[in-house]
């Protein structure tokens, strides 16, 4: 188990994933019938607390499967935790809700945090029936590193190419609904955009995308393109909510911009909302009603 730990929080992105946990601190515990199960294993055998997930089931009077929301948090790839999500609101929507742990970049670089949460969707899909969820219709929402995460799942449909950790290999990972909130989307434009734009220093030894790749996006191209769902975007994506906060300095807004342009490119099911004076951490009862909204329409 994780050895607790204290720490300064320094980076802005940290700060501003600390505000998302402020915001949906209402939202955290399990209240009433909904049901809270912890520390679930995702990956067949293992012991390491990244790779574990919660899952929340609402009380139901008719025995109907659930659709399942997935919630990755966010956090530089570097920090945060499951225990830090919107469960309970989507839960009392008549929602089960799974939140993911995944390694972070301190114990392990990319490609591990997709395939950590392709491990986790599979999963999830084979115990459907053991947990009472419809295996047909399973959502991915996230915010920041997290909204980035979701958006790798979304734009890999049908691509097994990060579906090589974890057992279950005879269930899919795909997802039939993406609500992804401020995520980084292209590794490449993310410092240029950056640049006098961003409280968060993308570039230099020690930027969130240094921990997640090994070196600069330019010395390892190959790996950063599969980093970028921009550059993954294909036919077939499923239904894609993107929102963005005009006035966030974290990760800056064109880079949900280009997500939106690639998947209208591919006649994809998107829309994007600009949040109005939102910073990165805009988490609030209309934005929360928004993404619900969403997965309402898509599926129920």
């Amino acid at each position: 188990m994780r050895k607790k730990t204290v720490a300064v929080v320094t980076s802005a992105l940290t700060v501003a994933a600390a505000g998302l946990v402020v915001a949906l601190s209402a939202c955290s515990q399990p209240s009433g019938d909904v049901q809270q199960i912890s520390d679930l294993n995702y990956v067949d055998n293992s012991k390491n607390y990244f790779q574990f997930l919660d899952l929340y089931l609402p009380g139901q009077n008719d025995h109907k499967k659930s659709p399942l929301i997935v919630w990755i948090h966010g956090g530089a790839w570097r920090y945060g935790d499951k225990k830090d999500n919107p469960a309970l609101f989507f839960a009392q929507h008549n929602y089960a809700v799974a939140s993911l742990n995944y390694r972070l970049t301190d114990k392990a670089r990319f490609p591990a945090q997709i395939q950590d949460c392709k491990a986790a969707i599979r999963w999830l899909r084979a115990h459907a029936q053991q947990y009472n969820l419809d295996p047909n219709k399973i959502g991915a929402f996230g915010m920041s590193a997290g909204g980035h995460l979701v958006a790798m799942l979304g734009v890999t449909n049908d691509d097994k190419q990060f579906d090589d950790v974890g057992g279950n290999q005879q269930s899919s990972s795909n997802v039939q609904a993406v609500c992804d909130w401020c995520g980084p989307t292209d590794m490449f434009t993310l410092q240029k955009q950056s640049k006098g734009h961003t409280r968060l220093n993308w570039e230099g030894k020690d930027a969130p995308l240094r921990h997640l790749l090994g070196e600069e996006p330019t010395k390892v191209p190959e790996l950063a393109h599969r980093a970028s769902p921009v550059d993954l975007v294909k036919a077939g994506a499923p239904p894609f909510l993107i929102m963005h906060g005009d006035k966030d300095e974290v990760v800056p807004i064109l880079q949900s911009q280009e997500l939106y342009d690639a998947l209208k490119k591919v006649n994809a099911d998107v829309k994007m909302v600009v949040v109005k004076d939102g910073e990165h951490s805009f988490s609030n009862p209309d934005t929360l009603k928004q993404a619900l909204d969403f997965f309402n329409e898509k599926l129920k």
